[in-house]
């Protein structure tokens, strides 16, 4: 008897070791299915307030990547570049980028590879990748790094630290970002070793200190996704100068509201 409970106590850890090793190898192989989600459109129906001309920008491996580029006036103001998330489509920006219609700054916002009908698969690399064929098809136009700035939202402040690290850029703003995605994703999965796991890592708080240029972090205390304590930790480590705006009901969607506009507002402005 006893030894039948114990084949059956053994049998018992090795199928549970077994399942928990086939859910590690299933997160490997499928791991960016779950941080990236193209396909998930959450557009409200906005309608876009300021004039925007539909650009094809190819990437240096040869990918088409679909943007929408605001000419207010390319010489005299500067140039926002935005990145944004892990999610949907650029029309779920709108109610952003109407904002910008008031503000003396020029914008190109652009899909990543993957995202609103463009071929390719998303990755850590290939967002570089996308980033950096922006910033060269800007400068086709005559830009230069210094008429640019970077802002991330999300995701996509992974990928405006990366490209900031240059220091050549005129500003960086970050909207609700991470420390790292390894640490984001242990707050989803505290019992999977994503540390091992976790191809694209985008690690904000190491890169975040080889930044030298004005920085504005905008983050809500209530977000359930990114917690608010990776965007204080990423202020906090940013060199100056930085400026922040934390607010204690936004969640990871950012309400684009007066203060917010105003906040953001004055950054750009002080940069021109």
């Amino acid at each position: 008897m006893k030894l039948k409970r114990r084949n059956f106590f053994l049998e018992f850890i090795i199928g549970i070791v077994v399942v928990y090793l086939s859910v590690l190898i299933l997160l490997f192989i499928f791991q960016r299915n779950l941080m990236y989600h193209p396909l998930e459109n959450n557009y409200s129906g906005d309608k876009l307030k300021v004039k925007v001309e539909k650009v094809n920008i190819v990437t240096s491996d040869n990918i088409n990547l679909l943007g929408w580029l605001h000419k207010k006036d390319l010489n005299k103001f500067k140039t926002i570049v935005y990145f944004h998330g892990n999610a949907g489509t650029l029309e779920n920006r709108i109610h952003k980028l109407n904002h910008f219609k008031d503000m003396n700054v020029n914008f190109l916002i652009i899909a990543w590879r993957g995202f609103s009908g463009n071929k390719g698969k998303p990755s850590e690399k290939g967002l570089y990748i996308d980033a950096s064929s922006a910033i060269l098809w800007l400068k086709k136009l005559g830009l230069k790094e210094n008429d640019i700035i970077l802002y991330g939202e999300s995701l996509g402040t992974g990928v405006a630290t990366e490209i900031a690290q240059s220091n050549n850029y005129a500003g960086l703003v970050l909207e609700t970002p991470f420390t790292s995605m390894v640490e984001a994703a242990k707050n989803f999965y505290p019992y999977i070793p994503v540390s091992i796991l976790l191809r694209d890592r985008y690690d904000n708080k190491n890169k975040i200190k080889n930044i030298n240029i004005p920085v504005l972090v905008m983050h809500g205390e209530i977000d359930q996704i990114v917690p608010f304590w990776m965007g204080k930790k990423i202020y906090e480590i940013a060199n100056q100068p930085k400026y922040s705006y934390f607010t204690k009901y936004d969640d990871h969607m950012m309400e684009y509201d007066e203060n917010l506009v105003f906040t953001l507002k004055k950054f750009i402005e002080s940069l021109n």
